[in-house]
């Protein structure tokens, strides 16, 4: 056994625990209070199992699991910014990239760049599985929202264009799930948890 790497590997596994305190807009589905992104992460590590099915055939489910289990490390140092959240989100990708060079170089040369390339994957959002894994983060957060009659939307005046915009990459990272996003968004506006499409703007040319 190399205790040098064993050091290093149980330094990251005690710093990671760190994102258990990192606490996300988003209700848990009973209302009872927000979820943190541990529990984010996990949630979706085992819905890309559940959904497996739906995966394009191109898509490598164990590496997208893993993707999902660490693509929000970041915000052990970053923080979880608020997708609406137009300010936060400018600095976001400057802010990540700088806590994903700390915590991924906690582990052996060898694991950490494993992660971190695994994470460059997920945040470019060009593979296959990359975007599969995109589309179960969006799906997400939308099955929360409809489960407590609108949740975080209802507190931030959150409108269909605004979540329509977010769930875009689902239509080409997991097309078999798309009708179903559509169904859920339009069921949440007819029900009044999600507010409908304000006004189109009038120009005058």
């Amino acid at each position: 056994m190399q205790i040098n790497r064993l050091t290093q590997q149980i330094q990251f596994i005690i710093e990671i625990d760190r994102l258990k305190q990192v606490m996300r807009q988003t209700l848990l589905t009973d209302g009872s209070r927000q979820e943190n992104s541990a529990e984010h992460s996990w949630h979706l590590a085992v819905m890309a199992i559940a959904l497996a099915e739906y995966a394009p055939e191109d898509v490598n489910i164990f590496q997208a699991i893993k993707m999902l289990l660490i693509h929000d490390l970041v915000e052990i140092d970053a923080g979880d910014t608020f997708c609406y959240d137009v300010q936060g989100n400018h600095s976001k990708a400057e802010r990540e990239a700088q806590a994903a060079l700390r915590l991924f170089g906690l582990l052996p040369d060898d694991q950490g760049s494993e992660l971190r390339l695994l994470w460059d994957e997920f945040e470019a959002g060009k593979t296959p599985t990359a975007k599969f894994a995109a589309a179960l983060d969006r799906i997400q957060p939308l099955l929360h929202n409809q489960q407590t009659q609108g949740g975080s939307w209802r507190i931030h005046g959150i409108r269909r264009e605004q979540v329509m915009k977010r769930v875009a990459p689902v239509e080409t990272g997991a097309p078999e799930l798309w009708p179903f996003v559509l169904q859920l968004i339009d069921d949440c506006v007819t029900a009044g948890y999600l507010k409908e499409t304000s006004a189109l703007k009038i120009e005058w040319h």
